[in-house]
């Protein structure tokens, strides 16, 4: 008879025990700790998709200019060799530490700023800037500059509601536990507060 009562209360005990760990993991935070950090995967993944949509755009820019004849050369180089640069800083969502982004964003910015010393001497070149070709070029590549600073200000804002969720009682008792650590963020340039500036030829 007990051996038939002790059956019979296993299953009851081990639903109890399931749903009090549901109820713990909810009110610790856990599904929203979850949810926030699927946030912050799928900010990143835009700042990447922008990043790497003006990364497609650079081998036209150049064949363009390249087609205009006698250019720079050297800056032509350059923004092959840093887009080559760029494109291989790969940072996995699992790992957006301080560091990790730093790097990556080091590289994006040598891109950035090859590009600009290759936009600013086409002053020089009345052939390519009539190109229509480069034009639609430089109207993409600023329409992507443009995206990028917005994602990368999404991305720091959703990083910052996850950091403040994870870090505040009671979730931070349980945060570690469950592998829910700080991720880092996008730094301003100390030399601009905007966006890569694109320059159409129009003198100031």
């Amino acid at each position: 008879m007990m051996s038939v009562i002790k059956k019979s209360i296993k299953p009851i005990l081990y639903m109890v025990m399931v749903l009090s760990l549901s109820l713990t993991m909810t009110s610790c935070g856990y599904n929203g700790s979850v949810q926030k950090q699927e946030a912050v995967n799928e900010a990143w993944s835009q700042v990447e998709n922008v990043y790497q949509r003006r990364s497609d755009l650079i081998p036209n820019l150049v064949k363009t200019v390249e087609a205009a004849g006698n250019y720079e050369k050297s800056t032509l180089q350059a923004v092959v060799e840093a887009r080559a640069s760029a494109t291989q800083v790969k940072i996995d969502p699992s790992n957006l530490t301080d560091e990790n982004i730093a790097r990556y964003q080091k590289a994006q910015d040598g891109l950035s700023s090859t590009l600009s010393r290759l936009l600013m001497v086409n002053e020089n070149y009345p052939n390519l800037k009539a190109n229509e070709n480069y034009a639609g070029l430089m109207a993409e590549l600023s329409g992507t500059e443009n995206r990028i600073a917005v994602e990368r200000r999404r991305f720091n804002e959703v990083v910052a509601d996850y950091n403040t969720h994870i870090r505040t009682f009671p979730n931070n008792m349980t945060s570690g536990m469950f592998g829910f650590t700080p991720k880092g963020y996008f730094k301003a340039d100390p030399a601009s507060e905007k966006a890569p500036e694109v320059n159409f030829g129009e003198k100031k």
